[in-house]
């Protein structure tokens, strides 16, 4: 399959500000690998997803922007991005910005995301 990285990214973001859970399910790969604050260092499509659920139950109301989306390479991409959220279960906000690098295998499905956080949160 030929497709640009950049352009599944913005496919995955868009799954992901949707809250589609299956849509966001068939992007990973089953062997996938997550890294990020969000959600820790995940491995395989099923623990990706639980917490995927767990941390939008903890902010459901999140709106993402990306600043840049670009290929990096014929099977890499990466997005510049900024996160606005409130914690349901304290109000407290959240506020992140960060970049993420996504791997994809040769049919367009995510083998790995690692995901920069530009500060604590």
């Amino acid at each position: 399959m030929i497709f640009d990285p950049a352009e599944r990214i913005d496919l995955f973001h868009d799954a992901i500000n949707r809250l589609d859970y299956e849509a966001i399910e068939n992007f990973f790969a089953d062997n996938a690998t997550y890294v990020s604050n969000g959600v820790g260092s995940l491995s395989g499509r099923a623990e990706i997803m639980e917490a995927f659920r767990g941390y939008f139950d903890t902010y459901p109301d999140q709106t993402a922007s990306n600043s840049l989306v670009e290929t990096l390479t014929p099977l890499s991409g990466r997005a510049v991005w900024s996160v606005r959220a409130t914690n349901s279960k304290t109000g407290k906000p959240l506020i992140r910005e960060g970049e993420e690098t996504i791997t994809f295998d040769e049919d367009g499905r995510v083998v790995r995301v690692d995901v920069t956080d530009y500060q604590d949160f």
